[in-house]
């Protein structure tokens, strides 16, 4: 009697061991399965997820190939049960075990908003009011209610954030971007401010911004902006005006449809330099740190023109002479074009 359930007991221990083994066996296999995906896919998971229905979302998504055996993964691999809400991008090298291991590490998807250098701050706008992954939270707010929320003194916000790639996960709000684009344009302002030619005609910060961000819509070459700047520095000194076009461009504002006539060079804004003396009020752009260094650091030169060369530079002169036989020349080869 005893012999035969110690043969019992035995032949149930190896029918548990098999199935133990049968399962153990399959869920590797279920979570060994490679994506099925083709190129770079992006996942959200949302907050509350558990292991199960992580699962079944790249299931439904039909990345991975549905198992019954799904629900011991949870037994079997404690190391995946912490899963972490986010976005998430997963590579067709990935099976799903190390899908799940990506997610569990928290390592969202960083995406990516570009400012370009000399766009302004109705473009910044566009841009992030067109990305579906950013929290909206300034659309329908003013100018001035902005720059009261990120604390800034200026109600008007052009060229007060840094033009550059800002990095970001799904749900960070557009708020916290320019918040982070101006602290990393006053850190870098402040800074360069310090180390700045003591003899230039600038008299705080923000007027080295507005000179920077005329620069930036003079010149896309980075050999020549110093010598721009070194224009405008000659000519602030000289107390001559400026006579920039992007800053007449600037103040004609919505009335701008690509051409300046000889009227609109003549018509007080507060921005047109053929009219006014010395900077606009503002700056008129968005600048990078090659036009912040460009305006407190010009190059030394007697230069007080410069006019399109035609082959995408400048020539610049010392003397009007010089200045108006320069844009014969250009003139010139614009009409033979």
């Amino acid at each position: 009697m005893l012999k035969k359930i110690l043969i019992l007991v035995v032949a149930l221990a190896v029918l548990i061991g098999a199935g133990f083994g049968y399962v153990i066996h399959g869920v590797d296999r279920y979570l060994n399965q490679p994506l099925n995906i083709e190129q770079n896919q992006l996942v959200t998971v949302p907050f509350g997820t558990n292991i199960n229905r992580a699962m079944d979302i790249l299931v439904d998504k039909k990345w991975v190939q549905p198992s019954s055996l799904a629900r011991f993964v949870r037994r079997l691999h404690p190391e995946l049960v912490s899963i972490k809400a986010g976005t998430y991008q997963l590579t067709p090298s990935m099976t799903l075990k190390t899908a799940l291991e990506h997610i569990v590490s928290g390592k969202e998807h960083q995406f990516a908003v570009t400012f370009v250098e000399g766009s302004r701050f109705s473009e910044w706008r566009d841009i992030l009011a067109n990305n579906s992954y950013l929290k909206h939270t300034i659309t329908g707010m003013s100018e001035a209610d902005i720059a009261t929320k990120l604390g800034i003194q200026h109600s008007k916000l052009e060229g007060l954030f840094l033009a550059e790639t800002y990095h970001f996960t799904a749900g960070k709000s557009d708020i916290a971007i320019l918040r982070r684009a101006h602290n990393k344009l006053m850190t870098y302002l402040d800074a360069q401010w310090q180390e700045r030619d003591e003899s230039l005609p600038l008299k705080s910060p923000y007027q080295a911004l507005t000179l920077a961000s005329i620069i930036e819509k003079e010149t896309a070459l980075a050999s020549e902006r110093q010598r721009v700047s070194s224009v405008f520095v000659n000519r602030l000194n000289k107390h001559m005006r400026l006579q920039t076009d992007p800053t007449v461009i600037y103040g004609m504002g919505d009335n701008y449809h690509g051409n300046i006539r000889k009227r609109d060079l003549h018509r007080a804004t507060p921005y047109n330099t053929y009219v006014i003396h010395g900077l606009p009020p503002t700056p008129i752009a968005m600048v990078g740190k090659n036009a912040i260094d460009a305006a407190l650091h010009p190059e030394k030169s007697d230069y007080l023109y410069f006019v399109a060369s035609g082959d995408g530079g400048h020539v610049f002169s010392k003397t009007l002479t010089q200045h108006n036989r320069a844009v014969r020349a250009y003139l010139r080869k614009l009409r033979n074009k």
